[in-house]
């Protein structure tokens, strides 16, 4: 039976000595016993957290108390156990790291939501844009069908590419999505300031469109990258949910994401089981290579 839980949260709403109260939460996210990452900045709020289920809920009525938060919605995994192993509380200038131009606020400036029947039934007409509001190697383990796979490494570097590679669109009905919804937030902002005019965001993200019963998943392709522990999970809960990533050596299907045993390199690239027994956990010989030469000059 699953005794913890995972949490994943955010708010765009403006506070008033953010770094402050960035510095009382960390104090009470210690002394409370949970672990994950919590970003805080002028414009609100963003989390992803674990803890038992008895710490979790009191997380979630604690801040709930506060008026800023009173209406925050969580989006809730069961877990085995912690899926972190430290905790961090800080504050930044910006949720998402953007630096635009123009300061945005999705709040006002950004596109229509979706609920997940209404994105999937949209996802069905031949006239809509499908645009992936993330990062390439996220895009590369599981993705909706048929989406716009962005060249960028970052969120900042969305709006040059937008305006390098996606101009042709505006014209068109663009639906976007991320992992839980606050980039995708932020992007339709982008978007409709760079001149699009009929721009949705999937609301809540790619999580609470797993979640949800009715549509449970259905036209995500792959597993959903996460930022902690558990690195992949599944989100089509029907038949028809198949693999998307390609082992990064033999390019068969797999889901499994791990970092390069190089210290020196660390990069994060999809393997299969065999591969990652017969390379060594190495993501080229060069690294396996200098691995091996660093151990040899330090004996």
């Amino acid at each position: 039976m699953n005794q913890y839980q995972i949490l994943l949260f955010y708010k765009y709403v403006p506070i008033t000595d953010a770094e402050i109260f960035a510095a009382e939460h960390l104090q009470y996210c210690k002394e409370l016993g949970i672990k994950g990452r919590i970003l805080i900045a002028d414009e609100g709020i963003n989390g992803t957290l674990s803890g038992t289920i008895e710490q979790t809920e009191r997380y979630m009525a604690d801040i709930q108390k506060n008026p800023l938060f009173s209406d925050i919605v969580f989006k809730i995994d069961p877990s085995e156990g912690h899926s972190f192993k430290k905790l961090f509380v800080r504050y930044k200038q910006e949720l998402v790291t953007l630096r635009y131009h123009k300061k945005l606020n999705p709040n006002t400036d950004g596109g229509g939501r979706l609920k997940p029947k209404e994105f999937h039934e949209y996802m069905q007409r031949d006239d809509v844009i499908i645009l992936d509001g993330r990062s390439d190697y996220e895009y590369d383990l599981g993705h909706f069908r048929n989406a716009i796979k962005p060249d960028v490494d970052s969120f900042r570097e969305f709006p040059e590419w937008i305006r390098e590679n996606f101009a042709e669109h505006k014209d068109k009905q663009i639906l976007t999505y991320c992992t839980g919804g606050i980039r995708c937030e932020m992007l339709t902002a982008v978007l409709i300031n760079e001149g699009f005019k009929d721009v949705f965001q999937l609301d809540g993200g790619i999580v609470t469109y797993g979640q949800d019963p009715e549509v449970q998943g259905k036209g995500f392709d792959g597993n959903l990258y996460v930022f902690d522990e558990r690195v992949s999970v599944r989100i089509n809960q029907t038949d028809e949910h198949i693999l998307v990533g390609e082992c990064h050596h033999c390019a068969k299907p797999t889901d499994r994401y791990i970092n390069c045993e190089d210290d020196t390199c660390h990069l994060q690239h999809l393997v299969c089981e065999e591969c990652e027994t017969t390379k060594l956990g190495y993501c080229s010989t060069d690294c396996e290579e200098h691995d091996r030469a660093a151990v040899a000059s330090s004996s």
